[in-house]
């Protein structure tokens, strides 16, 4: 079933201009079709619709990855009333004892808040267990390592001055995987002033893995 995903604005990416009133359609795991609205909708009239707030923009890269299964905690829900519900590191986390008993949980739950923030890619080398294993299950697409910002790690994409263009996996492009993410943001200038945390939905290979509520 072919299902067209329309915002008030499409960033395509790849040097093409934006598509006021754009829409990406999806059969399968596959972009089927990029353009307007419109054309989309009367050339497959039959096609489930999700309408979304703001813009549509290719899925985004978390260089920092590794770093952030290894070195942060991510708390377990039931744990805010103790831990609270943001990431912890430093002494918070050496206070956690061995991270055997706690990694493979925060490990998965950490990939959910990436999945959060329209991230479809991770740049790195997943080669310990407790990171190979849900990685693969994530469905997220494994780039090489790169050359990550100094600093501390951070969860949003757009960290470090990237916009889009640079903190995108790719552009948009007929016949190629469906990961794209939605934003509730006007346009660029304001997403990358908000950040990722505006993302409203994360579709990877033409599945949706994640929707705002």
């Amino acid at each position: 079933m072919l299902t067209i995903h329309t915002a008030a604005l499409l960033l395509p990416g790849g040097g093409r201009p934006p598509v006021p009133g754009g829409a990406v359609a999806v059969r399968d795991t596959v972009v089927a079709a990029l353009g307007p609205y419109e054309e989309l909708a009367a050339a497959h009239p039959g096609a489930r619709v999700r309408r979304w707030p703001g813009l549509l923009a290719p899925g985004l890269v978390q260089y920092d990855a590794v770093r952030l299964l290894t070195e942060w905690y991510f708390p377990d829900p039931r744990e805010a009333g103790t831990l609270g519900t943001e990431p912890l590191t430093g002494a918070a986390l050496d206070a956690l004892g061995p991270d055997s008993a706690w990694r493979p949980g925060s490990v998965r739950r950490g990939l959910h808040r990436m999945l959060a923030l329209g991230t479809t890619h991770l740049a790195g080398r997943f080669d310990d267990a407790t990171l190979r294993g849900p990685v693969a299950r994530s469905g997220l697409t494994v780039l090489p390592p790169a050359r990550t910002a100094a600093g501390a790690p951070c969860l949003d994409p757009f960290a470090h001055g990237r916009d889009l263009a640079a903190a995108a996996h790719g552009p948009l492009t007929e016949g190629a995987r469906a990961d794209f993410a939605a934003f509730d943001a006007p346009d660029e200038p304001a997403l990358l002033a908000e950040g990722a945390g505006r993302c409203v939905g994360t579709v990877l290979g033409g599945r949706l893995v994640y929707r705002r509520r």
